[in-house]
């Protein structure tokens, strides 16, 4: 994979390239067994910051085109099973008659998801990273010109179920949302803390199972606050509708501004 997070197996000897990222290439003639360790580092680092400051291009992109016809744009990051998908199909049955919406998936396999938002009636795009852990900005502006998107619309992007390298990779978004289930533990802020210091919103899903777990609602909003003291959280059951409104609320207002903006 890459090797933002260390996953990536730094053994390899080679050329290596990322799923959907033809032009990215990780890895060329590198191999740990051979060299000190300070170059092998040095290396690394000079990967990492190549990597990114390129994304960081393609998200500056994204993001002029996103501002000039008024889609508002959300990445959705989680772990695995903390609910995006049923979150944004109880978005999209809540608000498809209110604005425009259109999805992009990530999963490193299968059209599942994408097979979900699309029985809801909107659009969705599947993105299959293979090996890769995240969607990186030059995929989702290809992803953006397939769709062709339409002005004032809502464009949800469900990241690659992964707590550490969507943290790093600015897709153009508005805001990074991420959602943390109470069946995960009260202490995701403080293990993954770089995810949720870059999210603005911090969704904690499946409350209606508080009762059943062993999950502290303070605690958790705390070690929060102690990452992020400016991180807006909205406490919520996608399943059973609990405080649902506040979401769709704040998806209200947030794409009233958009459009107010691109209008003056």
């Amino acid at each position: 994979m890459c090797g933002i997070c260390g996953c990536s197996d730094m053994s390899f000897s080679g050329k290596f390239s990322l799923v959907n990222k033809p032009n990215a290439l990780l890895f060329t003639s590198y191999d740990s067994n051979q060299g000190d360790e300070s170059a092998d580092k040095s290396r690394l680092i000079q990967m990492e910051v190549d990597l990114l400051g390129k994304n960081n291009s393609y998200a500056e992109k994204n993001r002029h085109y996103f501002q000039e016809h008024g889609v508002f744009v959300l990445n959705l990051v989680s772990s695995p099973g903390a609910g995006k998908t049923t979150l944004l199909v109880e978005t999209i049955k809540a608000l498809k008659e209110v604005f425009p919406i259109v999805v992009i998936e990530g999963d490193q396999q299968t059209q599942h998801d994408a097979d979900r938002i699309r029985a809801t009636g909107v659009r969705a795009l599947q993105i299959n990273t293979g090996r890769a852990c995240h969607l990186d900005a030059q995929g989702i502006g290809v992803a953006v010109a397939k769709l062709g998107i339409e002005n004032n619309s809502f464009l949800a992007i469900e990241n690659v179920g992964n707590l550490v390298c969507p943290s790093a990779f600015d897709l153009g978004e508005a805001h990074k949302v991420v959602v943390l289930s109470v069946t995960e533990g009260d202490d995701k802020p403080l293990k993954y803390a770089d995810m949720f210091y870059a999210a603005d919103l911090m969704i904690i899903n499946k409350i209606d199972l508080l009762p059943y777990v062993d999950f502290d609602m303070d605690r958790c909003i705390a070690f929060a606050r102690q990452v992020n003291p400016t991180i807006h959280i909205i406490e919520l059951s996608a399943t059973k509708g609990d405080n649902f409104s506040e979401w769709t609320n704040w998806l209200r207002v947030s794409m009233q501004k958009v459009i107010k903006s691109r209008a003056l």
